[in-house]
């Protein structure tokens, strides 16, 4: 079987399905006329209890359809384009191993330079400190001194 003998049954067997299901629907709405309004009419009577027939759908079976014997026609086919293959990429060299000493001595370095510059701040605070507490004790001293203050 091709593959248009293929597609031809399947849209007989779609169009079959289509007609079975508007069959049902035609029955159900010439049954009921106002099973498909928009607003079903309000009533302020309550309807009795009444229990329905059982109503069974009838048997409706899918006509044997055939799909018809057509010969599809010829289809002109276009030479086929020739695409370009873009070259692989290229294959970069893995990086050179990691020299352990090299490293620890870099390592060792940037402490070192660490340390200094923690050091040079420490230094700089300490003199900080040292000239703001010197500033405060000579604008102490230069003061009036209030007369002691009596005993009781």
């Amino acid at each position: 079987m091709t593959w248009t003998e293929e597609r031809d049954a399947l849209i007989a067997q779609t169009k079959a399905f289509v007609q079975s299901v508007s069959l049902r629907t035609a029955n159900a709405s010439r049954r009921d006329p106002g099973l498909h309004r928009a607003d079903p009419p309000k009533s302020d009577v309550k309807p009795p209890d009444v229990k329905p027939p059982d109503v069974k759908p009838p048997d409706v079976k899918p006509p044997d359809v055939k799909p018809p014997d057509v010969e599809p026609a010829p289809v002109a086919m276009e030479p086929m384009k020739a695409v370009e293959i873009p070259p692989l990429p290229r294959i970069l060299p893995l990086p050179r191993p990691v020299d352990q000493v090299d490293m620890q001595t870099e390592i060792r370095a940037r402490v070192a330079s660490f340390r200094a510059h923690q050091e040079r701040f420490t230094r700089e605070r300490h003199e900080y400190f040292k000239t703001t507490l010197a500033r405060l004790r000579a604008s102490i001293d230069e003061l009036d001194h209030p007369p002691p203050r009596p005993e009781k």
